[in-house]
């Protein structure tokens, strides 16, 4: 069995996110989505939130198993005897920070491969960040999140405003 790890932030989880899941399917018999606590990206949701939130959109999908995961990804990869770690590239400017992180995932532990996946033209422009954004202004965000993420995300910057 092929396993990829597919690994992030997931703060919140878009369509973008779901698009290379669903689409790593396609390479893979397992996919596993490892989310990240990564406190220096100053995560709007807590963990046990975001995975809640994965688990909601992935929900069906008996191939895709949502865990937390902590420390060095090619050790999560190595005890998890997944395959590859899966990556998706949206722009060039992505490629050269995924390329670098590749590179020492490889040097820290050989056997570990990545596998890049463009998202579907449709989410080439989602981040994350971006979502947040248009959440902050009361943008619709029904194109680019789940319903419930995104009423989940704009309950939680209603509830940040002063």
């Amino acid at each position: 069995m092929k396993i990829g790890i597919y690994p992030g932030t997931f703060d919140p989880v878009t369509h973008g996110h779901t698009d290379i899941i669903t689409r790593s399917l396609r390479v893979f018999d397992k996919v596993v989505v490892a989310v990240a606590p990564n406190p220096s990206k100053h995560p709007l949701f807590n963990l046990a939130e975001r995975l809640a939130m994965v688990q909601l959109v992935m929900k069906g999908l008996e191939q895709v198993d949502v865990t937390p995961f902590d420390g060095l990804l090619v050790d999560y990869v190595e005890r998890s005897d997944a395959h590859a770690i899966i990556r998706g590239l949206r722009a060039i400017s992505d490629f050269e920070h995924e390329f670098q992180m590749a590179l020492i995932n490889r040097k820290l532990a050989k056997t570990v491969e990545t596998v890049f996946l463009m998202p579907s033209e449709e989410y080439s422009y989602l981040s994350s960040t971006i979502i947040k954004e248009v959440a902050r202004h009361g943008g619709n965000l029904t194109e680019f999140l789940h319903p419930e993420v995104a009423r989940r995300l704009h309950d939680r910057i209603g509830s940040l405003k002063p």
